[in-house]
């Protein structure tokens, strides 16, 4: 079951989600939007390798924009902080952002109950799109659970205003050959 837009309100007093900082007027009828952090980066190798830790580069959006190009992955943070230990959290794009044709957290959009932190977005743009600090870019919705509760406690909790690349290398058991 999905909250509603006073019940998620209801649950950030009562504790039971983490939205920080927390505004009302982000509030809509079922999701909660969220906005771009000033924190951006993008993998800076040709061939990204699943056993590797691959190189990454971070930068700082400028207050006058930047252009996301196609056929690269940017990996930007949310400016809000945002988990739960009762509820579980979905991030998607605003349609506003995908009428753009800009992809936001198309994949993985589950974010497993008990983790905390600033989320890390996947953004791919169809053509090329300008991007501002503090846009608001997605929204996140809230589902209840069934049956007993495991608290997520993985490679990628507590993420910070860094955007978090890929850590997949760290579940194989070696590093696989060239």
């Amino acid at each position: 079951m999905i909250l509603t837009g006073p019940e998620i309100r209801d649950q950030v007093t009562a504790g039971a989600i983490d939205i920080d900082p927390f505004d009302p007027g982000q509030l809509n009828p079922n999701s909660y939007d969220l906005h771009l952090s000033t924190r951006i980066g993008w993998y800076t190798g040709e061939v990204l390798d699943c056993a590797r830790d691959n190189p990454f580069e971070h930068h700082t959006v400028p207050a006058d924009g930047m252009v996301l190009s196609p056929g690269r992955i940017y990996l930007a943070s949310t400016a809000e902080r945002v988990g739960s230990d009762t509820f579980v959290p979905i991030i998607r794009a605003r349609s506003s952002m995908a009428r753009l044709g800009l992809f936001v957290h198309v994949t993985a959009d589950l974010i497993d109950i008990g983790s905390h932190g600033h989320l890390t977005l996947q953004l791919h743009a169809v053509q090329p799109v300008r991007i501002y600090p503090r846009l608001r870019i997605a929204q996140v919705t809230f589902w209840q659970v069934k049956g007993d509760i495991e608290l997520y406690d993985g490679k990628y909790q507590g993420t910070g205003e860094l955007p978090m690349p890929s850590r997949l290398h760290r579940d194989l058991p070696q590093a696989a050959p060239r």
